[in-house]
């Protein structure tokens, strides 16, 4: 039984559309008009809504995509940069740290998350995109990392972090510089994409992926993806060390013991996530 404190969970979301099935949230950015420009208040139920999946022990995966022709344009010119001008030190400090939180959780929620990549990934939806576990990619979509067009640092959101080990230096020092459109087959050359299919081709592709994922052995799931993201910082003998411990822990639980009755009885295992 997941521990849970006081204050109830969410049931509505007022700045996406979120619908659970079969164990898959399926998130969708719903600004079709701005291709799903970035709101402060997007980005703060972002954050919420990433704290809170960890109790909802019905949702076993999250998919990420846009309403329309885009992904996500990154942060509203009008509704976020231009009123980040009038704000103090103390404000805008708090608005940077929430948007890299909602990269922070992304990476340390212990389900996979799927982003369905269905036009324009640019700015912080670029960084969105990376920091989800698995990215399917319509063949007209692209990337674009547009901090420095804007004035800013090409380090935001904590992609410096990530696409330096995604790509390596020298590329990603490319990408985050100069802000160069990525085109989707680009993308999937440098091993950014899962999966790349034809635009009308995206939904069931993401559902296959979810649903697979949403019927495996999620206990294993979570913990490959915390130890992933863990061993980044790992020296080799900490990192044997944590799998060690992980896995003696697994070792322990019914999916493993399922999988053994399973194979003995010569039958697909029924994985129950325990």
């Amino acid at each position: 039984m997941t521990f849970r404190a006081s204050a109830a969970l969410t049931t509505e979301w007022k700045h996406f559309d979120l619908a659970v099935e079969d164990g898959v949230a399926t998130l969708t950015l719903d600004r079709p008009d701005r291709l799903n420009a970035l709101t402060f208040d997007v980005y703060a139920d972002l954050r919420d809504l990433l704290s809170e999946l960890p109790q909802h022990e019905a949702i076993k995966v999250l998919v990420i995509t846009g309403r329309g022709k885009g992904f996500c344009s990154g942060g509203d010119v009008d509704e976020i940069i231009g009123e980040l001008v009038s704000m103090d030190s103390r404000g805008l400090l708090e608005f940077t740290r929430m948007t890299g939180a909602v990269v922070e959780l992304m990476r340390n929620i212990p389900i996979p998350v799927i982003s369905a990549i269905n036009g324009v990934a640019a700015g912080a939806g670029a960084v969105i995109a990376l920091a989800s576990d698995f990215r399917i990619m319509s063949r007209s979509a692209s990337f674009a990392f547009l901090f420095t067009k804007v004035g800013l640092a090409g380090a935001d959101m904590g992609i410096a972090y990530l696409l330096p080990r995604m790509v390596g230096l020298s590329r990603a020092t490319e990408l985050l510089m100069l802000g160069d459109k990525l085109t989707a087959e680009d993308a999937a050359r440098l091993g950014l994409v899962y999966q790349l299919v034809d635009g009308d081709e995206l939904s069931d592709a993401a559902r296959t992926l979810a649903t697979r994922l949403a019927s495996g052995p999620t206990l294993a799931y979570g913990a490959t993806k915390a130890l992933i993201t863990r061993e980044l910082d790992m020296s080799l003998s900490a990192a044997v060390e944590s799998e060690a411990l992980v896995q003696a822990l697994l070792m322990t639980t019914e999916d493993h013991a399922e999988f053994h009755r399973a194979f003995s009885e010569k039958r697909a295992p029924n994985w129950t996530g325990r």
